[in-house]
């Protein structure tokens, strides 16, 4: 099963600051729908852009993603 990584762009002066709120509400949606998904980030992409992603597996994604409203998706792959 491939995993996908749903992602939301923030961009100004505050893009990480405002990333890294939107990871706690990625978390609290994970939680209140006892949801099975435990990777969740944030990561400055620059200056003036920074990200806040969720990991999901592909079959569960098209209700995730109608929910939550990503930016953008992309394949996940693991990095060690």
């Amino acid at each position: 099963m491939r995993n996908l990584k749903l992602i939301w762009d923030f961009r100004g002066p505050d893009a990480l600051k405002t990333a890294e709120h939107h990871e706690i509400h990625l978390k609290e949606y994970i939680q209140s729908e006892k949801l099975d998904l435990d990777i969740t980030g944030f990561q400055a992409e620059n200056d003036v852009h920074a990200i806040a992603y969720l990991v999901v597996p592909e079959n569960q994604m098209p209700p995730i993603r109608d929910a939550l409203k990503p930016h953008r998706g992309q394949l996940y792959t693991e990095t060690l």
